[in-house]
């Protein structure tokens, strides 16, 4: 499984765990990982994926926006500091400026162009990453 899929795990349960509790969907800021979820998007594959780490249907939705990313804290008390991933974009390029603020911060700011829904419902063809745009 690569490091994006892996972190499309835990973006997907963390989502489960926000709708649930009634919070707005966790912004989908990485375009590396954006990427593994385009290709699993309306696949019997991300079908069983979200029942298993979100219980639930995950849709996908365009959410322009920029500031915190809100969910981040909930994501170290589950699995430890962002890996470098998340500050990587679709061409394997890292944002080095954004890891050297979270790393010294512990907050990252950043833009998004998507974000999951509850329910099924998606938006995007799943070939065509709006986070690649960037």
């Amino acid at each position: 499984m690569s490091t994006a899929t892996t972190e499309l795990r835990r973006f997907l349960t963390i989502t489960g765990q926000r709708l649930n509790n009634g919070q707005s969907a966790p912004e989908m800021f990485s375009p590396a990982v954006d990427a593994a979820w385009h290709e699993l998007l309306g696949t019997p594959h991300y079908t069983a994926l979200c029942q298993e780490t979100a219980g639930q249907p995950i849709g996908h939705a365009a959410n322009n926006g920029h500031g915190p990313i809100s969910w981040v804290t909930a994501y170290e008390k589950a699995y430890g500091p962002l890996p470098e991933i998340w500050f990587t974009d679709a061409d394997a390029n890292v944002d080095q400026k954004a890891i050297a603020h979270y790393r010294a911060t512990g907050t990252v700011v950043a833009e998004w162009d998507c974000s999951p829904t509850g329910g099924d419902g998606d938006d995007v063809a799943p070939d065509r990453p709006e986070t690649a745009r960037r």
